[in-house]
């Protein structure tokens, strides 16, 4: 049986899956210390031109793949950005025993979960265009 979603209804879906991105991305371009300092925490260097360049593609990915624009390359960019982000800010096995470490461990799963729907964005895209 084959079925397509409405056009709406799968920009809704995509807007979802980007909605963190576009919220990061508009939060650390309108506060720049913010941004910074977060690289900072994370002992990512140089912090100020890794926060524009984190600005620039969690913006410019999700732009990509809400406009169709080469959806594929946002999904494969903000899903690549997402795994190492996750092995970076949440390393939970590092952590003791505990409420944070538990938090950590839900959070660090969730966004393994992210990924695989980047990629099956991508996927979904690369396939639609080898089709038509």
């Amino acid at each position: 049986m084959h079925w397509t979603l409405s056009p709406a209804v799968r920009w809704i879906a995509l807007l979802l899956l980007c909605a963190a991105y576009l919220q990061g991305g508009l939060n650390k371009a309108l506060d720049f210390n913010a941004a910074i300092a977060e690289m900072n925490h994370f002992g990512l260097s140089p912090a100020g031109p890794l926060a524009v360049a984190v600005i620039v593609l969690e913006l410019g990915a999700a732009a990509l793949i809400l406009t169709g624009f080469w959806r594929w390359l946002g999904a494969l960019a903000l899903g690549g950005f997402t795994l190492m982000a996750t092995f970076v800010a949440l390393r939970f096995w590092e952590m003791p025993l505990g409420q944070e470490r538990f938090m950590a461990a839900n959070s660090f799963f969730e966004h393994l979960g992210l990924v695989g729907g980047f990629l099956l964005v991508a996927w979904l895209d690369l396939k639609e265009r080898h089709d038509d």
